[in-house]
C-alpha cells in the first residue's frame, strides 16, 4: 500500500498543482475585467463631473462678461467669457478645447434668453385673461362677503330686511294717501 502512495502523490501534487494554476488564472482574469470595469466607470463619472463644472464656469463666464461689458457688443461679449472660463478651467486642472467652451457658453446664453422670454411672457399676460380673472376675483370675493354676513347674522337678518323692507313702503304709501288727501 505503501509504494501505491508514493508512485501516486507525485501524480496528484502536479495535478492539484495544475488546478490551482488554472483557478488563479481565472481569478486574475476576473479582477482584471473588474479593473476595466471600475476604471470605466470612474472615467464615466469624473467625466460628468468635469462637465458640470465646465457648463458651471462657462454660466459664470457668461454672467460676467454680460454684467461687467453691458455696453459692448455680442463678440466682445463673448471673447471676454471665453478668456474667463479659460482661467477658471487653467486653475481647476481641466483641459478643455476652446470650441468646447464657447459651446458650453453658448448654452448658457441660450438658457438665459430662454429665462428671459418667460419671465416676460408672465409679466405681460393676455389682458382678457386679466380682466377675466378680475371679473372672477371680485364676483367670488363678494360670494363670500354674502356668506360671512349670513352667517353672522343667521336668521335676525332675514327678519331685520323683512321689517325694513315694511317700514320703507310703509311711510311711501302714507306718502301717497297725503298726497291723494290734498288735493
Amino acid at each position: 500500500m505503501q509504494p501505491i502512495i508514493e508512485t501516486v502523490q507525485p501524480v496528484i501534487n502536479t495535478v492539484v498543482t495544475a488546478v490551482v494554476g488554472v483557478l488563479v488564472t481565472f481569478v486574475l482574469a476576473g479582477l482584471n475585467k473588474l479593473k476595466v470595469k471600475a476604471n470605466t466607470w470612474l472615467e464615466a463619472r469624473t467625466t460628468v463631473a468635469q462637465r458640470e463644472v465646465i457648463h458651471k464656469i462657462a454660466g459664470e463666464g457668461f454672467a460676467f462678461a454680460q454684467t461687467e461689458f453691458k455696453q459692448a457688443g455680442g463678440e466682445r461679449k463673448l471673447q471676454e467669457a471665453l478668456q474667463y472660463a479659460t482661467l477658471r478651467l487653467a486653475e481647476q486642472g481641466i483641459t478643455v478645447s476652446a470650441v468646447e467652451i464657447r459651446s458650453a457658453i453658448e448654452k448658457a446664453y441660450l438658457e438665459y434668453k430662454a429665462k428671459t422670454k418667460t419671465v416676460l411672457a408672465e409679466a405681460q399676460p393676455n389682458e382678457d385673461a386679466a380682466q377675466a380673472a378680475a371679473k372672477e376675483a371680485v364676483s367670488s370675493l363678494a360670494a363670500q362677503v354674502t356668506a360671512i354676513l349670513s352667517q353672522a347674522t343667521g336668521a335676525d337678518t332675514m327678519a331685520s330686511t323683512e321689517s325694513e323692507t315694511l317700514q320703507e313702503t310703509a311711510p311711501a304709501e302714507k306718502a301717497t294717501v297725503t298726497g291723494v288727501g290734498a288735493e
